[in-house]
């Protein structure tokens, strides 16, 4: 029996490798992933490496043996993700895993935006496959916002249409953290966790921490969905993905993304990271 982590070399992906080897011996821990040399660090640390990719399902067939527990990282191509998600159920189902973990989004089944469509499809094939599941329904990760500082700094203004909504975020570590925790532990099969931080705050709150952080006066400019939209886009963003992010604030605003449950820190055994704290890590490293 291994421990299976799909798309490895993610920014995930890596973290939940991470989480484990400060766990488990590198021998009982397999990276699947389709780029054998982006994957060389890991394999330099004892880490199996099967090569696979979510858009082959051919190439599925050896990423799984009996007995492996599995973690299903969400693919990041929007729109396409149902059929590979699909490709990777058959191919844990056919090898007889013991467990599929799974990255889903914050609210499962009563998630009413977008981006949650995808996710909520994968769960109900997962559900109907008859595997033993473990479904980790992650919240907002806060880098999805620090990732994004050097605009906010440049015009010196976070721009949101999420209104006064809050978010429950937490880092990426954090979850990575909760995926190695049901990976490794026991009394997690066929279990929904609902993760997210353990304080919600709203944009205006984030503006304020980089504000002092900084020293500078940073604002939370709230407009409308439209408009949001027409900057995202002339920022660059596909038509189709800035409207995916349009919706979830408007998500955020109807407080979607601001659930509490306490499952995170009560599957990592510590509190989350604080939202400064990340902001601070962002801020050093740029």
């Amino acid at each position: 029996m291994s421990i299976v982590v799909t798309g490895a070399t993610g920014a995930l992906g890596r973290l939940v490798v991470d989480a484990l080897l400060a766990t488990v011996p590198a021998d009982e821990v397999v990276a699947v992933v389709r780029d054998k040399e982006k994957a060389a660090a890991l394999a330099a640390r004892g880490v199996e490496l099967r090569i696979a990719d979510y858009s082959a399902p051919e190439t599925l067939a050896g990423a799984f043996r009996s007995g492996d527990r599995v973690l299903l990282i969400s693919g990041s191509e929007v729109g396409r993700r149902v059929a590979q998600h699909a490709a990777v159920i058959d191919a844990a189902k056919a090898a007889g895993v013991a467990q599929l973990a799974y990255t889903g989004i914050l609210g499962g089944p009563d998630a009413d935006f977008a981006l949650a469509d995808e996710h909520k499809a994968t769960e109900q094939l997962i559900l109907d496959s008859g595997l033993p599941y473990t479904f980790l329904r992650n919240g907002w990760y806060t880098e999805n916002y620090t990732a994004n500082l050097t605009p906010v700094l440049e015009h010196r203004a976070v721009v949101a249409n999420a209104g006064e909504g809050r978010i429950a975020s937490a880092s990426r570590a954090d979850f990575a953290a909760a995926a190695a925790a049901v990976l490794t532990g026991d009394g997690h099969l066929n279990t929904a966790y609902e993760l997210s931080g353990d304080t919600a705050w709203s944009l205006a709150e984030y503006a304020a921490v980089i504000s002092g952080l900084t020293g500078e006066t940073i604002a939370y400019n709230n407009v409308p969905a439209a408009t949001h939209q027409e900057i995202l886009v002339g920022a660059g963003l596909p038509e189709g993905f800035a409207a995916i992010l349009v919706d979830v604030d408007e998500a955020i605003g109807r407080g979607r993304l601001a659930g509490t449950s306490g499952d995170l820190a009560r599957l990592i055994g510590r509190p989350t990271t604080p939202l400064a704290e990340t902001v601070r890590a962002a801020l050093s490293a740029a």
